[in-house]
């Protein structure tokens, strides 16, 4: 694929279309969905202002939200039927949902792409604490399900800095040359009866019920190195230093709060997508959004140096994205975009555009 493409289109036709292309098929990295939610009413934008609630009464229609229930989830399954065949075998998908309806899709996307494919239910911290006065719960959260094609994903191991808090409590001791560190067992859960992990160091052996982390060689030159700290009872750890590690691992509680003032209704934190496209795909991999939207998921594709597919209905959804697209400036780090529209699919777009 030589340029990245956006299409005005309903998915489903634009979805079918990349499914005949034969470069595309079975050769897409990463899918980022942000579906309707099955509100069952309409998001508009008003004097250049988007309705960040369904059921506005002014303005233009952005999109509908109007399917509901058994008629929601089978619209959702069609378009999940191609993604499917448009992943490639290291290929992951994150579709973005809310609470009264998730767990639905869930048991759908279950079957389309196997449980054992289900890697996680991602809680997304949406908005600050709501005091509305109703029966239940403050919600401030939707949540993201993260499925991979097999179970041989691209995946880029995400991190994140640790704060001074994190320092403080992961790493509570200092040595004399002033640096900051942990402990950690050399040993883990599991006997191995003639492994090499069950050998003795230093003449003892691990804990009953357990074995050692590594081969005894390994744990040797640790202590050689100065890396492993000896109780006064004789137990050996780890030495783990905090300026050595590049960061705490990412866990499935994300707080990125979603735009004050969106260019487009239920527009999503570019910071989000930025991590999902980081971790999930590489720089020569295609990256598809078939409800577009604002075009949030393309720019951070096209900024972290990937081809991408939008595709969306909606000529608010093409006007707000190619104005996001467009207004990236190329530089060392990235190239300007270099992309592909196309108004409306027909045979003849079809014979023209050069994949």
């Amino acid at each position: 694929m030589n340029k990245s493409l956006l299409l005005k289109s309903d998915n489903i036709k634009g979805l079918n279309y990349l499914l005949s292309i034969q470069e595309l098929k079975g050769k897409i990295d990463l899918v980022y969905i942000d579906p309707p939610f099955a509100t069952g009413g309409n998001f508009t934008i008003t004097n250049g202002r988007s309705s960040t609630i369904s059921n506005s009464k002014n303005g233009d229609i952005a999109y509908s939200d109007t399917l509901k229930g058994s008629e929601f989830i089978e619209f959702l399954r069609e378009r999940l039927l191609v993604i499917r065949e448009l992943l490639s075998e290291q290929g992951s998908i994150y579709l973005h949902i809310d609470y009264k309806i998730g767990h639905y899709v869930k048991a759908m996307m279950d079957e389309v792409f196997g449980i054992e494919n289900f890697r996680n239910d991602i809680t997304r911290v949406k908005c600050n604490p709501k005091n509305f006065d109703k029966i239940g719960y403050g919600n401030v959260k939707d949540l993201i399900l993260f499925y991979t094609k097999t179970t041989t994903p691209i995946w880029n191991e995400p991190r994140e800095k640790y704060t001074e808090k994190d320092f403080e409590k992961l790493f509570p001791k200092t040595d004399k040359q002033g640096r900051k560190y942990t402990t950690v067992p050399i040993h883990a859960p599991g006997e191995t009866e003639n492994g090499k992990s069950n050998q003795p160091f230093k003449g003892i052996m691990p804990p009953v019920g357990r074995h050692w982390r590594t081969d005894v060689p390994t744990l040797e030159q640790w202590d050689k190195d100065g890396l492993i700290e000896w109780s006064s009872t004789g137990n050996p750890r780890k030495i783990i230093y905090a300026d050595e590690r590049e960061g705490k691992r990412v866990q499935d509680i994300w707080e990125y709060k979603d735009p004050q003032y969106p260019d487009y209704p239920t527009e999503k934190n570019p910071d989000m997508l930025d991590l999902i496209i980081r971790t999930s795909s590489n720089e020569d991999s295609i990256v598809l959004d078939c409800f577009c939207g604002s075009g949030t998921t393309l720019k951070a594709a096209q900024l972290n140096g990937r081809k991408w597919i939008g595709i969306d209905q909606s000529e608010q959804a093409i006007r707000v994205t190619k104005e996001k697209i467009n207004n990236i400036q190329g530089d060392l780090f990235s190239a300007a975009p270099d992309y592909i529209f196309i108004d409306e699919l027909s045979s003849e777009t079809s014979k023209r555009l050069c994949i």
